[in-house]
């Protein structure tokens, strides 16, 4: 006879003391992959059991099966009540309407997750330095992982951090005043739309930050009136901002997961490593794979970007994401490269996995 299974709280009690313990471990950017998918496995049934559409999808295709993050804008998808929510993060709903939450019952792996891998990625060569924030406070979007996150940046890394985006727009008086009065090194911290906007309204203006200055952006244009590919925003910041490209970095995130991507070349700079290809690097208690549009199954080529995040507790910790992408390697670092969104509908293999995951729910 099979042992009993523990009781929930007990079951995501252990689950949840792994979890910090393997980010704890990791967060220098070591590995240990059989770690992580030893615990990712026992994440996926703990959550098949309790988050009920993960669970009609991993009934409908078996164990392994990876839920399409258009679930979140459906359904449900915690392992708990809403009455224990701590913290509900939403998507914009700027693409289809309906916008998604992601509840989480505490922040604790959060936290730790994006800390310890910002520290490494970001802040690798330095404690705290000014922070220049070009996205809105917390406290004028509090469902906004975005915003969440970059508030414990600035507890974490900060000096002094000034917020210039303020009451729904970009105050270029203040970030002129931010950026012009440093002494030091200074990392501004925003979404791409926010540095276009910025760029824009400075005119012929240039800056020389200090040296050890850094740039983070991230996130998309979502339909805004100026849109530029990465090599083209890089040369606009460096150009801007008088950053060299090393020091600027994209951030890859989405409010359904728990764990960031960074680019490598800051990280890379800054410990006396050779530059490789630029591109994205989860950390270890991550595993990022393309698979195929139509089947879902992993391909060696480019294909729609599946992502298993440990630090996933309370939700999903298998997404799979409508993200082009092609993987990377650079002597034995496997990074990723983002190529846009898949073209038109939702690829037909996440399409028929929502069909199933919200099949037995009664969610439409």
């Amino acid at each position: 006879m099979a042992p009993a299974e523990a009781p929930l709280e007990e079951a995501r009690a252990a689950l949840r003391d792994r979890a910090l313990a393997l980010v704890a471990r990791l967060g220098d950017g070591a590995r240990d992959d059989a770690a992580r998918d030893a615990l990712l496995a026992d994440l996926a049934a703990f959550q098949a059991r309790h988050v009920a559409p993960y669970g009609n999808l991993v009934r409908a295709r078996g164990a392994g099966a990876a839920l399409p993050t258009d679930v979140f804008r459906h359904a449900r998808v915690a392992a708990h009540p809403p009455s224990a929510d701590l913290r509900v993060f939403r998507t914009s709903g700027t693409t289809h309407g309906a916008r998604g939450a992601h509840a989480f019952r505490d922040l604790a792996l959060y936290d730790a997750a994006a800390r310890a891998w910002a520290k490494h990625m970001l802040f690798p060569d330095v404690e705290r330095l000014d922070l220049v924030v070009l996205a809105p406070h917390e406290d004028e979007t509090p469902d906004s992982s975005l915003g969440y996150m970059l508030a414990r940046f600035a507890e974490w890394f900060g000096r002094r951090t000034r917020w210039v985006w303020r009451e729904g727009g970009l105050d270029l008086d203040a970030l002129r005043e931010a950026t012009r009065n440093a002494t030091g090194p200074v990392a501004l911290l925003g979404t791409s739309f926010a540095f276009v906007h910025a760029d824009d309204g400075l005119g012929d203006a240039r800056v020389e930050l200090p040296a050890g200055s850094r740039v983070m952006q991230t996130g998309g244009f979502k339909g805004r009136s100026r849109e530029l590919e990465p090599a083209a925003m890089r040369a606009m910041l460096t150009r801007r901002w008088g950053v060299p490209e090393s020091h600027v970095v994209a951030e890859y995130g989405m409010t359904e997961l728990s764990s960031q991507a960074y680019e490598t070349p800051l990280r890379d700079a800054a410990l006396g490593r050779p530059i490789g290809a630029r591109r994205l690097l989860f950390p270890g208690w991550v595993r990022a794979t393309p698979v195929d549009p139509a089947t879902l199954a992993p391909t060696a080529g480019e294909g729609i970007l599946r992502i298993d995040d440990a630090a996933n507790l309370d939700s999903v910790a298998a997404l799979q994401t409508a993200d082009r992408s092609r993987r990377v390697e650079v002597d034995g670092d496997a990074g990723f490269v983002v190529l846009g969104r898949a073209p038109g509908a939702v690829p037909r293999g996440c399409s028929l996995a929502v069909e199933e995951a919200l099949a037995r729910s009664g969610a439409r």
